[in-house]
């Protein structure tokens, strides 16, 4: 039997999503897989919890608390951590305080190209290049320096590089398009809630729904999950996350580049009076 997250979907507070495997190497799959967060193998010398602290410390510690009040009193419970977080990084903080200073780095990058007047393809250019500089930068940090993720390094930092640009492309394309209102609303989308729905810090299935849901489908909780799943997973459940990245960086420097051409095409002003020349001040 295996357990997943707390369910957040219109089920009890504590409850859990059940899903059932044929034994314990198809759950151990499952959990590498990204599929569920934990599993109970049910045997006779009593219950084995396995447990993805990678994917959520906070799930695990769930999983084990509850498995631990369930049983019968004196049975002895197993725990094996089946993709354990990594030392630099047991509890998983460092990696959910990490969404932040993404967003605020993919904010400042939109705004600034926005605030130099920067347009078209420069502008994309621009975003582009400041975007891979601080996954660059970040990578180096996280992994090379803390080592708060383990996966491979250039993976890594085309992650970070692209959870970026997803956001600064985003703020950049809806200044472009809304003027000085489509900062405050990229802020408002990417910082204010963005941040706050990512649950990078527990998982996105305790939030309530559809908060968890919706910021799977913001740069920030995509980014996240994404690096997860890089970082300690292989690459498992990368799909989604990677998707919604693209389309938030795609739509926005499609933004970009289209009101730069509007800015180009559109003409300086009404004509003046023609120059006066020799001839015609002869003519007069």
């Amino acid at each position: 039997m295996t357990e997943r997250t707390p369910a957040a979907n219109g089920a009890a507070s504590g409850a859990f999503e059940v899903h059932r495997f044929d034994d314990e190497a198809a759950a151990r799959e499952a959990i590498e897989d990204r599929v569920v967060y934990g599993a109970v193998v049910a045997g006779p010398e009593g219950p084995h919890v396995l447990t993805a602290s990678a994917a959520s410390p906070v799930v695990a510690q769930l999983l084990r608390e509850a498995v631990t009040a369930a049983a019968p009193e004196g049975a002895r419970v197993q725990v094996t951590d089946v993709v354990a977080a990594p030392s630099g990084d047991p509890r998983g903080s460092a990696l959910g305080a990490s969404v932040l200073p993404l967003a605020l780095a993919g904010m400042g990058a939109g705004a600034a190209v926005t605030l130099l007047g920067l347009r078209g393809a420069r502008a994309a250019l621009t975003l582009t290049g400041s975007a891979a500089l601080v996954g660059l930068a970040a990578t180096a940090v996280a992994h090379s320096w803390l080592g708060v993720i383990t996966g491979d390094w250039w993976t890594e930092a085309g992650v970070l590089a692209l959870t970026v640009l997803a956001i600064s492309a985003a703020v950049a394309g809806l200044a472009a398009l809304l003027g000085p209102r489509g900062l405050g609303l990229g802020g408002l989308l990417m910082i204010l809630l963005g941040n706050s729905f990512s649950g990078v810090t527990s998982a996105p299935q305790l939030l309530p729904d559809p908060v968890g849901v919706i910021g799977q489908w913001l740069p920030p909780g995509a980014g996240g999950s994404l690096l997860r799943s890089v970082a300690f997973f292989d690459g498992s459940a990368a799909g989604g996350p990677a998707l919604v990245l693209a389309l938030w960086s795609a739509l926005g420097l499609a933004a970009v580049l289209i009101a730069g051409r509007r800015v180009a095409a559109a003409p300086d002003g009404p004509a003046g009076p023609a120059p006066v020349t020799r001839e015609t001040a002869m003519a007069g």
